[in-house]
C-alpha cells in the first residue's frame, strides 16, 4: 500500500532522534587488549607466523569460546554459542598448520594454463587405457579427499583458525587434482573407465573424530596416493602427464605434513589415545591392499593399469608387476616411516599382514 502524501512529509519533516553513541570500545586498556603490537613482514612476507605474535599468537590448550569470536578479539557476553565445536587443541591442531598454510597460498596453479597439454599426442591403446584407468581412480579419491575436509570446517574452535585456513588451502588443492585428472583422462580420446571399489573411500569420509579422519585420510591413505604421484616421472608418456604428477606430489606433501605433525601432538599430548589410533589404523590398512583371495577383479584393475604402465605396455606385464610390486614396497615403508615419526613405531608389529609383508627388516 502506498504511503500518503502527508504522511510522506511528515517524516520527512521530523527530526528522528538520533542513535545513542558509545564508544566504550575505544577503552583498550578496560578491554585488556594488547595495544602497540606491531606486525612486520618478514623474509616470505606477512605471514601468519609474522601476525600471531604475543597473546595473540598462544593458541589455547583448552578453549571455552564456543562463539565465532576470533582469538585475540574481545568477547562478548551475549554472543550466540555454536554447537558443536572442538575446544581443545590436540583435538586438532598441528604446529605446521601456519607454514603449510602460506605455501598452499604460495604455490598455487591451474590445470588449464600450466600443464603442457599441446605436449599429449596418441598413445598406444593399452597405455592409453592405463592411464585412463589411473585417472578415473584419482578422480574419485580426490573427490572424498576434498569433501572431508570440508565436513570438518564447522567443527573447528575460532581458537584454531590456522587449522581451519589449512583445510580450506586442501580442499582447493583437491578440487584442482580432481579437476586435473579428469582432464587428463578426456585429453586423448579415451575417457574415464571403470569406477573402482569404493570401501576404502567410505571409510575416510564416515570417520566420527577429526583424529581419526586425519589418521586415516592425510596419513595412510593420501601417503600412498603420495608415493603414486612420485612414481608419475616414472609412468608418464609426456611432459604433460609427467608434470601433474610433480605438482599434485608437492601439493600432498602439505596434507600428508600436516597429518603426521597432528598425529605427533596427539601422542604427546595425549598419550592415552593410542589404542583408539591403533583402531583407525586397522580400519584404514584392510582397505589398501587388495586381497589376493578376493574373486572380484575390480579390486586389482588399479595395480593391473599400473603394471601396464610400469612395464611399458600389455606386452611386458610381468616386468610392469614386478616393478609396481617394488612401488607397493617402498609405499608401506614410507607410510612406517612416517609413523615412526608421529610416535607410533610399534605399529610395525601390528600392522596388515598384506601390508606387513612389503617391510623392510
Amino acid at each position: 500500500m502506498a504511503i500518503d502524501a502527508d504522511t510522506l512529509e511528515k517524516l520527512r519533516t521530523e527530526s528522528a532522534d538520533p542513535p545513542r553513541v558509545d564508544l566504550s570500545w575505544l577503552n583498550l586498556d578496560e578491554n585488556g587488549h594488547p595495544w602497540g603490537m606491531r606486525a612486520k613482514p618478514g623474509k616470505r612476507g606477512l605471514t601468519l607466523d609474522e601476525i600471531e605474535i604475543g597473546e595473540v599468537g598462544e593458541v589455547p590448550e583448552q578453549s571455552d569460546n564456543r562463539s565465532i569470536r576470533v582469538r585475540g578479539s574481545v568477547p562478548r557476553p551475549d554472543a550466540p554459542r555454536v554447537p558443536g565445536g572442538y575446544v581443545g587443541k590436540a583435538d586438532v591442531y598441528s604446529e605446521n598448520s601456519r607454514l603449510l598454510y602460506e605455501e598452499a597460498v604460495q604455490r598455487q596453479w591451474s590445470s588449464a594454463t600450466d600443464i603442457p597439454w599441446e605436449g599429449i599426442e596418441g598413445l598406444p591403446d593399452d597405455i592409453e587405457r592405463a592411464m585412463c584407468q589411473l585417472c578415473t581412480f584419482l578422480t574419485e579419491v580426490e573427490f572424498i579427499a576434498g569433501d572431508t575436509p570440508a565436513q570438518w570446517l564447522p567443527s573447528l574452535n575460532s581458537e584454531h583458525h590456522e587449522v581451519k585456513l589449512f583445510l580450506l588451502s586442501q580442499i582447493m588443492d583437491e578440487a584442482r587434482h580432481l579437476d586435473v585428472f579428469r582432464k587428463r583422462a578426456f585429453a586423448n580420446g579415451g575417457g574415464l573407465l571403470s569406477s573402482l571399489p569404493q570401501d576404502g573411500l567410505r571409510v575416510i569420509i564416515e570417520a566420527k573424530d577429526f583424529t581419526e579422519m586425519s589418521a586415516i585420510m592425510h596419513v595412510a591413505a593420501e601417503g600412498f596416493i603420495q608415493s603414486m604421484f612420485r612414481m608419475g616421472e616414472y609412468i608418464g608418456q609426456n611432459e604433460a602427464e609427467k608434470k601433474i604428477f610433480r605438482l599434485c606430489g608437492q601439493d600432498e606433501s602439505r596434507h600428508l605434513g600436516f597429518g603426521v605433525l597432528h598425529l605427533k601432538y596427539v601422542m604427546e599430548a595425549e598419550p592415552h589415545r593410542r589404542e583408539e589410533i591403533h583402531h583407525y589404523l586397522d580400519k584404514v590398512e584392510s582397505t589398501l591392499m587388495p586381497d589376493p583371495m578376493d574373486s572380484d577383479g575390480a579390486n586389482f584393475a588399479l595395480f593391473e593399469a599400473l603394471s601396464i604402465l610400469m612395464g611399458g605396455g600389455l606386452k611386458n606385464f610381468d616386468k610392469g608387476l614386478q616393478l609396481s610390486m617394488g612401488v607397493q614396497r617402498k609405499r608401506v615403508n614410507e607410510y612406517m616411516h612416517r609413523l615412526n615419526v608421529a610416535g607410533l613405531g610399534d605399529r610395525k608389529e601390528r600392522m596388515n599382514p598384506l601390508l606387513r609383508q612389503f617391510l623392510e627388516n
